[in-house]
C-alpha cells in the first residue's frame, strides 16, 4: 500500500511541474515581450522577475538558461530571476549562459559574454545605490543624484559560484573563476581564480 502510494505521489508530482512548466513558459514569455526584451532562444524553469523601465534596453543571446524558485536547483536560498533595468541602462546577456535565482540591478551597463556560468543566487550590481555622502543621503533627491554608477563586464567562459556578489566598475576576465560566497569589487584578469570577502587573488588556471 505504501509503495503504491509513493508511485502515486510521484505521477501526481510530475504531472502538475508539467503543467508548471507550460504556464511559466507561457508566462515568461508575455514578460518579456511586455519589457521590450530582445531574445531568440531561451528555455526556464520557472517565472523570473523582470522590469525594464522605458528608455531602457535589456537583450538575451541564444541558447539563455535560467532557473526560478524553490523548484529548480536547490542549493538554497530559492528565488526567481530578478532583472531590474532602469532608464538609460543597458543589459546585455550573451550566447549559451546559464544562471539560477540570479539578479541584475542595471543603472548604467552590464554586460554577460559567451558560455558564462552563474551560480545559484549571484547578484550583480552596477550602482551604490546611495550617496556615500551621509548628509547627500538624508535627502532622497539628493541621494539618488550622487549615488555612483560603473559598468560591470563579464567576459567569455566564466564561472561565477553560488551567493556571490559582483559590484559597481568590475570586469571578470575571460575564463575567470569565482568562488562561492565571495564579493568582487575590483576587476579579476583573465585565466585567474580568485575567492573570498572582499575577493582575493587564488592562483591562476
Amino acid at each position: 500500500m505504501n509503495k503504491l502510494f509513493i508511485i502515486i505521489f510521484k505521477i501526481l508530482k510530475r504531472t502538475s511541474m508539467f503543467i508548471y512548466s507550460l504556464y511559466s513558459t507561457a508566462w515568461t514569455w508575455i514578460k518579456l515581450k511586455g519589457n521590450g526584451v530582445q531574445f531568440s532562444s531561451w528555455s526556464t524553469n520557472g517565472v523570473p522577475m523582470i522590469d525594464v523601465t522605458m528608455g531602457a534596453k535589456m537583450t538575451l543571446g541564444k541558447n539563455f538558461r535560467m532557473n526560478n524558485g524553490r523548484y529548480y536547483n536547490k542549493i538554497g536560498r530559492q528565488q526567481p530571476c530578478m532583472f531590474v533595468v532602469s532608464k538609460g541602462g543597458e543589459l546585455t546577456i550573451g550566447n549559451d549562459v546559464g544562471m539560477s535565482a540570479t539578479t541584475f540591478f542595471c543603472t548604467l551597463k552590464i554586460t554577460v559574454g559567451d558560455n558564462v556560468k552563474i551560480g545559484g543566487n549571484c547578484v550583480f550590481y552596477d550602482t551604490d545605490f546611495h550617496s556615500l555622502n551621509y548628509l547627500e543621503r538624508r535627502d532622497e533627491k539628493t541621494d539618488n543624484e550622487n549615488r555612483r554608477s560603473a559598468p560591470v563586464t563579464v567576459e567569455d567562459d566564466v564561472f561565477i559560484g553560488a551567493h556571490s556578489t559582483i559590484l559597481k566598475g568590475v570586469t571578470l576576465g575571460k575564463g575567470s573563476i569565482i568562488g562561492a560566497g565571495s564579493v568582487v569589487s575590483k576587476s579579476i584578469p583573465p585565466g585567474q581564480i580568485w575567492g573570498g570577502s572582499p575577493a582575493v587573488f587564488i592562483k591562476s588556471i
